[in-house]
């Protein structure tokens, strides 16, 4: 008789750690911070949301590298899950000066927009050289609905 090998991953019942990637001032940086992301999803076993948060990945990476990432320098992206992987925060650290803010759809620039839809809450917080701009996306919970305005900041 032989035995039967259970396949499932020993830490199986641990909540997913963080992870974090560099990326540099190049236009490559934004795709490749998706794939980062979509692997990161895809190990967790996150189904819900995962466009939602693709699409904040995306525009808050390419709001650093347009808006944050001086010459020489780049970008780090950190995913945080918490809440036994109910919910996601997504930061981007980059060391540029100013902050951002929500402009009007005419005005261009529609990426802090569209993070302020999808996400369940966003904000910007002071990190010495530059800033975080980060969200946050309860993976559980459907999509925040329109007439529901996240916070700005913490």
């Amino acid at each position: 008789m032989g035995t039967q090998r259970d396949h499932r991953h020993v830490n199986s019942e641990t909540p997913p750690g963080p992870r974090a990637r560099f990326y540099r001032r190049e236009r490559q940086s934004v795709p490749a911070a998706r794939a980062f992301t979509f692997r990161a999803l895809a190990d967790w076993g996150v189904r819900g949301r995962a466009d939602d948060v693709l699409l904040c990945v995306s525009e808050l990476a390419t709001n650093a590298l347009l808006h944050g990432v001086p010459p020489g320098r780049g970008f780090l992206l950190r995913l945080l899950p918490y809440g036994d992987r109910a919910g996601l925060r997504i930061e981007v650290h980059d060391s540029g000066d100013g902050v951002p803010a929500l402009r009007e759809p005419d005005e261009g620039g529609r990426g802090l927009l569209l993070v302020s839809v999808l996400a369940d809450k966003w904000g910007v917080e002071d990190r010495v050289p530059g800033k975080i701009v980060w969200c946050e996306l309860e993976l559980t919970r459907g999509r925040a609905t329109a007439g529901t305005r996240p916070r700005e900041r913490p």
